[in-house]
Formats: structure tokens, sequence, C-alpha cells
């Protein structure tokens, strides 16, 4: 082998005892894997849950009479005042019975009016004149009898005498009864008045019938739905027209009865509708229902919104924000870096002088990205993450880089 060779062949050898010799040292150097540092920061709990806006008074109107809808004066949507017109239906019928009623009431005011000015005052001068004669023939009998006694007249003058007072006596009880009946307090007049009082109670009545062929909004609000056109026949107890009474607006969710814990009377809330994202504006949790939903298992809760915004409709979806709990400074980690976070013993994987720790943890607050942690680690601490992989506790590895 000439020296040539033999230095190509040295030269070699040199370069594969290096290469092996940094193969091990890179060998032995541990993998290095992404970790995330725990912090103190403050952190806010909330809790979002989708819910619609909830008319104050829902109202189905409807019909109290049998008709034929002749005009329709309202359509979807549409703002109506307390009192304004809906419906209208066929009123022919009711106004004869009005005009008829009306003219029943005519005439048995005429009746009484004829009774007090004409009636009364024949009744008062025929009793007047039944008294004048009473007495009249109650003198003659007397002076006849006197005479009957002298043997002036005879017996059968006396006895016409007697029976002259008898009828002007009975003349005078009828007179006098006629007349009681005239007063005001007399039988005449209550019975008058009495068919006066039954005429306008029909007029009532039929005032009443007539005004059922208008149907009207019983309060301030929008027409949320109508099923009814003009030319329709319709019926008492359908529903027609279903408004939406003015009044505090408010929202209903119904969040799963696992969050219960986080819900309180007077808890304040942040809520947009679905259609609106941008535009937030502030509730207030009012009602919490007393009973859990079986099926669903949920529980009704009702916000107050103090300043609804304009574009808030009946029945809108909207987004509630509920804020659970504030820190003002908690030992953070995020989300990612708590296993098993909503189960009942979660826990993290620290690495802690190079070597992979499994520890289990307490959790406090959970906010959007950090969750707030009680025990089972300190500030500062190195945290590999859920993305970072699950390597096996034990391991050794070296920090990437500590997120924060």
């Amino acid at each position: 082998m000439s020296r040539t060779s033999r230095r190509l062949v040295f030269a070699g050898a040199v370069v594969l005892a290096l290469a092996g010799v940094f193969g091990v040292a890179r060998a032995a150097r541990p993998a290095r894997v992404a970790v995330v540092r725990a912090t103190r920061r403050p952190l806010a709990q909330t809790l979002v849950v989708s819910g619609r806006v909830m008319p104050p008074v829902r109202v189905n109107i409807g019909s109290m009479i049998t008709g034929m809808v002749t005009q329709r004066l309202v359509e979807d949507g549409q703002r109506v005042r307390a009192g304004q017109e809906l419906l209208r239906l066929d009123d022919a019928e009711a106004r004869a019975a009005m005009a008829q009623a009306r003219a029943a009431v005519s005439q048995a005011a005429v009746r009484l009016d004829q009774l007090r000015s004409v009636g009364l005052p024949l009744a008062v001068e025929g009793l007047t004149q039944a008294r004048l004669t009473f007495e009249r023939a109650e003198r003659e009998w007397q002076r006849t009898q006197r005479l009957s006694d002298d043997g002036i007249v005879t017996a059968t003058q006396l006895d016409d005498a007697k029976k002259a007072v008898a009828m002007a006596r009975s003349q005078l009880q009828a007179a006098t009864v006629q007349q009681a009946g005239s007063s005001p307090a007399g039988v005449d007049e209550r019975s008058v008045r009495a068919a006066l009082d039954q005429a306008r109670a029909a007029e009532a009545g039929a005032a009443t019938r007539l005004g059922q062929t208008v149907v009207r909004a019983s309060g301030a609000g929008v027409i949320i739905d109508r099923s009814v056109e003009a030319g329709d026949i319709v019926q008492p107890g359908k529903t027609l027209l279903v408004l939406a009474v003015d009044g505090p607006t408010l929202l209903t969710i119904e969040p799963d009865e696992r969050n219960l814990a986080a819900i309180w009377i007077g808890q304040p809330a942040t809520a947009s509708a679905d259609a609106y994202p941008a535009q937030s504006f502030p509730a207030t949790v009012g009602f919490i229902g007393a009973a859990v939903d079986p099926q669903r298992g949920t529980v009704e809760v009702r916000l107050s919104v103090p300043s609804p915004p304009l574009t808030l409709r009946p029945d809108m979806t909207v987004s509630v924000e509920l804020e659970a709990g504030r820190r003002g400074e908690a030992l953070v980690l995020p989300a990612d870096c708590v296993r098993d976070v909503t189960g009942r013993s979660p826990w993290l994987l620290a690495l802690v002088d190079g070597v992979v720790e499994r520890r289990s943890v307490r959790t406090g607050l959970r906010g959007d990205a950090f969750v707030e942690i009680l025990g089972g680690a300190r500030d500062g601490e190195l945290v590999i993450p859920i993305s970072s992989g699950n390597p096996v506790p034990g391991t050794r590895l070296a920090a990437l880089a500590a997120g924060r």
C-alpha cells in the first residue's frame, strides 16, 4: 500500500470515529417538548347559553260571536294601540236588533211620560171630583134623613139618598186607588218604569252584540301572528290573531342543570341577538325555575332587560353570557394544559427538572381560555399541554419553550 493510500484510509477512519462520537452524543440528548408556564392573572368564568326573546304577554285574540269577517285591518308585525280595531264582522243583523231595541226604549219612555203628564193629573182631578161628589151625597142623605124623621119624605126617597152615598163612596175609593197608582211610587208608574228598564237592558245587550262585531286590541303591542282573512266565517274560541303586548322585555334560557350553582337571582349578564351579534346589551337574572326538565335536564331561567335595543323582536334567538365568578388574581393554566378538565379527577403533566411528572390538580374558575388551579401546581411551573402529546411519566424531556 502506498503512503497516499495509507493516509486516505487513516482519514476515513477518523471521520467514522468522529461520526460515531457525535451520533452517540446526539442519541443521549433528551427529546424536546413544548411547555407552558403556570402564571398568575385576572380570571373571569362565564357561561354562554342560547335563548329567546320572550314577549311579556302573548294574547290570543278571537271573536266572541259567529260571523263573517268583512275587513281585516292589520298585518303581521304591525304595532297597534290599545282598543284599535283589528277585524270587522258583518253587523247588519246586530244593527237591526239595535234599532229595534232603541224603538222599544222610546216607546216605554213615551208611556212613562204620558203617565206623568196626563194620567197623574187626570187621576188627581178625578179624585177631587169623587171626593166632592161623596161629600155632596152624604150631606143630601143626612138632610133626607131629618126630613124622613119629620114625615116629610118617603122611605123610598131616604133609601135613594142612602144608595147615592154608597155609590159616591165607591167612586171615591176607586179614584183614590187610581191616583195612588199614578203617583211616582204607585203601581202603574212602577210597572211602566220596569218596562222602560227592561227596554234599556235589551238596548244595552243589543249594543254589546253590535260592539262584538268589531274585534279590538286588548292592549298596545305588536301583531306577531294572524290566521284570518276577509270573507272567513269565524266562531268563538278560535284564535284569529296573536298579540305580543308591550311590557318589560324578558329573555328566557334553559341552561344545563349542572350549571345551576353558577346562576343566581340578580346575576348580571350580557346578551346579544344572533341577528345582530355586534349589538350587546345588559340583562339581569330575575327568575330561576323551581323544577328541572326531566327529559332534557335543563332549568328555565328568565332575565330582564332594562334597556332593550330597538332591534329586539319577540321569539328572536339570543346568546346570553353569564358571569359565574371573577378573580382579581389567580394561578391559571391554559385549558389545553389540564387533562380531563370536566371530569371528577383532572390532572396535568408537569416537567420537573427535565422529568415528566403526572399530578392531580384541583380546579376553580374556568374562563374562555384559562383554568384556575387551586392545588397541584405552582406559580412558574412548566406544564406539558395536550397538544404536545402524552409522554409517559418518568420520561426525560427538554423544554422547547415556556409559553405563557
